[in-house]
């Protein structure tokens, strides 16, 4: 009854390929050191596994049974090695414009207090999930939820909007501003990030939009296009708490909707610590 990793891994190939030519293909084998290996695992269980009676190969009951038992393992002992990889890595979480505005600071110093031994890694990714999707991050903070089926999300807070204006702007000395004033003034297009930025057309009544868009594709762009004139930019509070720039002008929005701010992570986590974390940021967000 020595059955091998190698033996489950060819079971589970001959049940998706269908055959053993694709199946060897898959598993970067010879057509017969697969069928070798079937051989030594129904010699080693003692029962047929694989109906042979036509050339699309079917599991027999038992090969069935064995199948479910046998994936159940192997996905297991991936699990097991993706932990053990990361146990000495730092746990990574991944923005695209801003953390946690103004609670960002505490959330990282009380973390590395009451987690000396599990370093984190605050990373940006220009992308709607912020390295999520592609495995650069472990949680995220995000501003829109991701059309992402990998991706599970809950909303933290909400935060007030912004106009981002040129410093020499006329409405950039105001201690407010309404979203009619500003396509009311000097003719600037609207600085859009497509990917993950909250501002749209669509906080404007039709008749009341921008006459014209421009688009960016991070924060830096966005934050130098307006610092020079080239736009204005609606963000969340939390952009503009974390990102001064010379140049430009936060100026909070009387009637624009708020923004949500999202945490996110992966449905199956990338980190030993994801679940501490998680905790760790809802308990900062509710002080």
């Amino acid at each position: 009854m020595d059955v091998e990793l190698r033996h489950l891994k060819a079971l589970a190939a001959i049940a998706e390929a269908g055959t053993v030519t694709a199946a060897a293909a898959e598993l970067h084998m010879t057509q017969p050191a697969l069928s070798r290996t079937l051989a030594q695992l129904e010699a080693r269980v003692g029962v047929r596994l694989v109906d042979r009676s036509s050339r699309h190969l079917d599991l027999t009951r038992a090969g069935a049974t064995l199948l479910g038992h046998g994936r159940a393992i192997l996905a297991h002992l991936d699990a097991a090695l993706a932990e053990t990889r990361t146990v000495d890595r730092p746990l990574r979480l991944g923005y695209t414009c801003a953390v946690l505005g103004q609670q960002t600071v505490p959330l990282l110093r009380s973390w590395r207090q009451a987690h000396p031994d599990a370093p984190l890694e605050v990373v940006r990714r220009d992308n709607s999930t912020a390295g999520l999707a592609t495995g650069d991050t472990d949680v995220a903070v995000l501003r829109t939820i991701p059309a992402d089926p990998r991706i599970r999300t809950e909303a933290l807070y909400t935060e007030d909007r912004v106009a981002a204006l040129p410093d020499d702007h006329p409405l950039a000395t105001r201690d407010r501003v309404r979203l009619a004033e500003l396509t009311s003034g000097p003719p600037l297009p609207l600085a859009l990030w497509p990917d993950t930025g909250t501002a749209s057309v669509d906080l404007w009544p039709p008749a009341q939009r921008p006459d014209r868009t421009v688009e960016v594709h991070n924060v830096d762009e966005w934050l130098n296009l307006i610092a020079t004139g080239g736009a204005f930019g609606i963000g969340a509070a939390g952009t503009a708490e974390s990102h001064g720039h010379p140049g430009v002008r936060f100026v909070p929005l009387d009637d624009a909707p708020v923004a949500t701010v999202y945490l996110a992570r992966p449905a199956h986590p990338t980190h030993p610590q994801t679940e501490d974390f998680l905790a760790a940021v809802r308990e900062v967000v509710s002080i």
